[in-house]
């Protein structure tokens, strides 16, 4: 019978620098793949349940007509998208899509309407919405442009767990990708969603023709927010025709799991969404992706305005990976 071989003693994983530096997650992003996979694991498995995947479901509650000029965005009046603007939804619109998420196994539902920032009067209907798919007892998440004083109190007094922002690219490629408000203005949201007790959720876009040195400054960023965003969303650009980025070039797939790899080492605690653009993921590449760190994923056949991996094709893929949801 051979003799049985002891398995190597486990090494402390370095510590990393305080605060992290662009530069320190290019070295992440250059680790050889299996690598950098492993430490991603480590990572991973020293917080959280390697093989349980947290399920948000996002609704649009008001479509199109936005002032602003992101360009990956169909929501922009200033695009060719051609995107139809709606009303905002009613009340019983929103509950009834927040129980079709919950029965489905979503924990959390987020909605989103297209704006620089919420007036007074429509934030009114939000609240209202909030309070009630928060006494369906799922968590409660909004994405709603740039925030004005006093109203990040008011959506935490109604129950707002969560408010998204996304900073979508480290301020050096910002300019290159909008205009109509500043990445200090992006900050200055967070910052008073933050003091006024909410939860963060906050990544970005990848694949909108920024280089790798652009990608590991938006981790950096994040990473080195005090705490580090409770979700952090890596959206993979959906070019849509109509928006300037309709035509950006196609992103190495390896290099999107990189990135998810590396927001995952340097926000060991954060929960990572894999977010837009998995519809058109294989199933093999986002296996990868669960395996770099992503603990975290959009749940339902739609994204505000994109399209999303059916749920049927989630529940199956997690019955073939053995992952739950949670």
């Amino acid at each position: 019978m051979p003799t049985a071989v002891a398995a190597p003693a486990a090494r402390p994983l370095p510590l990393p620098s305080t605060p992290w530096t662009a530069a320190d997650i290019e070295d992440l992003f250059a680790l050889p793949f299996n690598d950098l996979l492993y430490r991603a694991q480590q990572v991973h498995r020293a917080v959280f349940d390697a093989n349980a995947i947290q399920r948000s479901a996002l609704l649009s509650v008001k479509t199109g007509g936005c002032s602003e000029d992101c360009k990956y965005c169909s929501q922009s009046a200033r695009h060719e998208a051609k995107l139809a603007r709606e009303s905002m939804l009613e009340l019983e619109q929103v509950l009834d899509a927040a129980k079709a998420a919950k029965a489905k196994g979503a924990t959390r539902f987020c909605m989103g309407a297209a704006w620089r920032g919420p007036k007074d009067r429509d934030l009114d209907r939000v609240l209202e919405m909030v309070s009630s798919v928060k006494a369906l007892g799922l968590e409660t998440c909004v994405t709603l442009g740039l925030l004005k004083d006093g109203q990040a109190e008011k959506l935490a007094a109604a129950g707002l767990d969560f408010y998204n922002h996304n900073l979508d690219t480290a301020e050096e490629f910002y300019g290159e990708i909008v205009s109509t408000h500043s990445y200090a203005d992006r900050m200055a949201t967070l910052e008073k969603a933050r003091a006024a007790g909410m939860k963060i959720c906050c990544g970005g876009i990848i694949g909108m023709g920024e280089s790798r040195r652009v990608r590991a400054g938006l981790l950096a960023q994040l990473a080195n927010m005090k705490p580090a965003p409770e979700s952090v969303p890596i959206n993979h650009l959906v070019a849509i025709p109509g928006t300037p980025l309709a035509e950006a070039p196609a992103l190495d797939p390896f290099e999107f799991v990189r990135t998810i790899a590396c927001a995952r080492i340097s926000m060991p605690t954060s929960f990572v969404r894999l977010s837009a653009g998995r519809q058109d993921m294989s199933d093999e590449l986002q296996a990868l992706c669960f395996l770099a760190g992503a603990n975290s994923i959009f749940y339902g056949d739609k994204l505000l305005t994109t399209a999303n991996a059916e749920a049927s094709r989630d529940e199956a893929l997690f019955a073939r990976l053995g992952l739950k949801g949670n």
